[in-house]
């Protein structure tokens, strides 16, 4: 499936158990190593399922989701939300990319950078001042993408795993 052409779309409440699933896949791929057992599993419980906060959120009209797909499946996601981060160093009028995932077999191929350029275009249609996000301290592609994009680091999130609390990177575009 990896050879088939990608598409690009809004996300609608009948994609929430595929992107849900999609969404938790790469979770787990990317950040299971970086926590007890225990902690990951109360953070999926959360974050993921038919009562988790990805499956809350894209009822929510102020949550815009736009997916990339291949054939039928989603390979990819961005979510833009409104700014959710309690930080001083957050600007008025800013917005937050909240999540970004690629499926990894679909990494290198431009799709993030379509469903960041999609973010901006939107984030600056709605007349954001930024737009902000926060990644692991210790995910150092996603650092670099957003880097490659002008975001800058600007504050620090402790983002809890369970139990367990991570470092976060504010960063932020201005717009």
């Amino acid at each position: 499936m990896t050879d088939a052409p990608v598409s690009y779309r809004d996300a609608l409440q009948p994609d929430g158990p595929a992107l849900d699933a999609m969404a938790r896949e790469i979770w787990v791929a990317t950040f299971a190593h970086s926590a007890p057992a225990s902690d990951i599993a109360l953070y999926l419980d959360k974050a993921y399922g038919p009562e988790g906060a990805l499956i809350r959120s894209l009822a929510d009209p102020a949550h815009h989701f736009r997916l990339a797909c291949a054939q039928d499946a989603i390979i990819g996601y961005v979510k833009l939300s409104p700014v959710w981060l309690e930080d001083p160093s957050v600007p008025p009028g800013a917005l937050q990319l909240s999540q970004l995932y690629i499926a990894a077999d679909w990494h290198g191929r431009g799709i993030a950078q379509a469903l960041m350029d999609w973010t901006i275009d939107e984030a600056r249609r709605r007349s954001a001042t930024a737009l902000v996000l926060t990644v692991w301290e210790e995910n150092l592609r996603a650092k670099r993408f957003y880097e490659r994009y002008g975001f800058a680091h600007i504050g620090d999130y402790a983002f809890p795993t369970g139990t367990q609390i991570d470092r976060d990177l504010i960063m932020q575009l201005v717009l």
